[in-house]
């Protein structure tokens, strides 16, 4: 019998900016892009250090990480999170896991 330690792992929302690389999958005239992340990590640091290492290995170039907190920081601050979002937190969660949610390019305005 193995004594299983409690998952102390928490699921945090990150916004993260990323600028242009080669192979980084961005449409061609696209400047760089934004992001939301479902991160796995025992505290935010963690969570931001391993998505942040992550899209580096993707061949993404990431620029700024803003931190949005936990599923329970986020519903009390009234954050609207629909049934989608909270089951890709919780496969995050279940597979301590890096989950890109949404990925928006950005283009410059001419």
């Amino acid at each position: 019998m193995t004594d299983k330690k409690p998952n102390k792992q928490k699921v945090f929302t990150l916004l993260v900016e990323v600028g242009r690389n080669v192979g980084d999958g961005l449409p061609k005239d696209a400047t760089g892009g934004a992001l939301m992340v479902y991160a796995s990590g025992v505290d935010e640091a963690e969570a931001v250090r391993e998505t942040v290492a992550i899209l580096k290995q993707a061949d993404l170039a990431p620029l700024d990480v803003s931190g949005y907190g936990t599923l329970d920081e986020r519903l009390a601050e009234g954050h609207d999170i629909n049934d989608e979002e909270k089951a890709l937190m919780q496969r995050a969660l279940d597979e301590n896991s890096v989950i890109v949610a949404q990925m928006t390019p950005f283009f410059d305005k001419v």
